[in-house]
């Protein structure tokens, strides 16, 4: 069983929380998130300490672990709106390239036209050297998803390994045909 909700949640001096029954609004430096807590969960807040404490009000499966999926969201937010979260891919491959057009993301990775990626409107996506990506956001899940799609477009392949990756992945380059 999951000891995450468990855990106390320390606030950053830079945050600011906003509790209304089971709603969870957190004030940053980044930004501004909120939450419904589920209505088995119920959320302290300790203002000496500046720290969040999460209760269970049922003792079943499904309070479990909504219990340690609400702790783990709260935190995420927190730590969001205070410092933020980024993902950093690499582009591999001979004349494969991106570049940024007002807020899109060009890419010129192998195929015929280039692909055009539009972020959503509270993620920020940064060009270095033309093939290291950078995206930025107060949503880690948000952040996650649009790298993961970005590198959907040309995931690295097995033999070469061109392609678009998560900077530090490793990929297994499979040995190729054995000639005569």
């Amino acid at each position: 069983m999951s000891r995450i909700g468990k855990k106390t949640i320390n606030l950053p001096h830079n945050t600011d929380i906003q509790i209304i029954e089971n709603n969870v609004n957190i004030i940053g430096p980044k930004g501004k998130l909120s939450y419904q807590l589920p209505e088995v969960i119920k959320i302290k807040h300790d203002i000496n300490n500046q720290t969040l404490n999460l209760y269970k009000t049922h003792n079943n499966k499904k309070t479990q672990q909504l219990y340690g999926l609400s702790r783990t969201l709260i935190n995420n937010m927190i730590l969001g709106v205070s410092k933020g979260f980024e993902k950093k891919l690499h582009i591999q491959g001979v004349g494969y390239r991106s570049q940024l057009q007002g807020k899109n993301l060009i890419l010129n990775v192998g195929y015929s036209h280039p692909i055009t990626v539009e972020p959503p409107e509270d993620i920020i996506i940064e060009v270095e050297n033309n093939i290291n990506i950078t995206i930025k956001g107060i949503k880690k899940e948000k952040v996650g998803e649009v790298a993961a799609q970005i590198r959907r477009i040309r995931p690295p392949e097995p033999y070469k390994g061109k392609g678009i990756r998560y900077l530090n992945e490793k990929i297994n380059i499979k040995v190729g045909k054995a000639g005569k």
